[in-house]
């Protein structure tokens, strides 16, 4: 009898040691799918592993919570629709906090996903913020410097994106069309107007870069053509992007000349239409 109860005390023990050592410090969340559709409704999109059975819930922003998973599961899933959700920026951020069979929680690290629309800003400070951007982005002018070759002048061109083509980036279309007006300051033909199309290439290491092509005419004696390409340098408040743009217009009327622009300004798709 006392060997049963020496092998029971042993058997316990190894029990107890084995449970103590077996427990892990976190459960690890290795995520398959955090994005939001482009469709309305807007919905995120959310599937991931973890490395044991537990229940599951996602907070996105620090106040919107969710329950994914009331019965412990190791494959967590579930659609959200937030599209009457408010969110300050276009990268949302959210953790998953697990719930193991002891009752023990752990939070994960953060994720984000891109929303493929504008955020609406509700509060005070961001939407003045915003208003402001706004307004120098609609109404202000870019200032340019344009040459002939022989004299060289300082201009001012205020550039309109109106329609814009979705693209699979949810951070800037695939191109756009656009309408120009350029003054250029003691010039002869101080007015032009132009109308384009600018292709939008993202790229790893600058926002991107965008060839283009307008026409052009200053009403008068030149009319012709402007090969472009812009390049995108930062991003403003995640709506505006800071570029500089070179220009060369070629011209088509035989009374015109042909001439160079650099430009700089600040680039928003925010008050354009977007068509797929």
């Amino acid at each position: 009898m006392k060997v049963i109860k020496i092998y029971l005390l042993l058997y316990s023990l190894f029990l107890f040691s084995f449970q103590c050592f077996s427990q892990t410090d976190s459960i690890e969340v290795e995520l398959i799918d955090a994005y939001c559709t482009r469709e309305i409704p807007y919905t995120f999109k959310l599937s991931f592993y973890t490395s044991e059975l537990c229940k599951s819930k996602v907070i996105l922003e620090n106040k919107y919570t969710y329950t994914i998973s009331n019965e412990p599961n190791d494959f967590h899933k579930m659609d959200i629709d937030i599209s009457k959700l408010d969110f300050d920026q276009k990268i949302v951020n959210f953790v998953i906090v697990t719930e193991d069979s002891a009752g023990n929680k752990f939070t994960s690290e953060t994720f984000d996903f891109d929303l493929p629309f504008e955020p609406k800003i509700k509060s005070g400070s961001d939407l003045f913020t915003l208003c402001l951007f706004g307004t120098a982005i609609f109404l202000l002018p870019y200032p340019g410097y344009v040459s002939d070759g022989h004299k060289s002048y300082f201009s001012l061109t205020k550039e309109i994106p109106f329609i814009s083509f979705r693209s699979k980036s949810l951070n800037y279309p695939s191109g756009y069309l656009s309408l120009e007006y350029t003054y250029i300051f003691n010039a002869e033909e101080r007015n032009y107007l132009r109308a384009g199309y600018k292709k939008i290439i993202e790229l790893p290491h600058t926002e991107y870069v965008s060839p283009g092509i307008t026409l052009y005419t200053n009403f008068k004696t030149n009319q012709g053509i402007s090969p472009e390409i812009s390049v995108g340098l930062f991003t403003i408040k995640d709506t505006f992007t800071f570029y500089a743009r070179y220009r060369y217009n070629i011209k088509l009327s035989s009374n015109g000349t042909n001439f160079s622009e650099i430009t700089i300004g600040l680039y928003s798709g925010f008050f354009s239409l977007y068509l797929d």
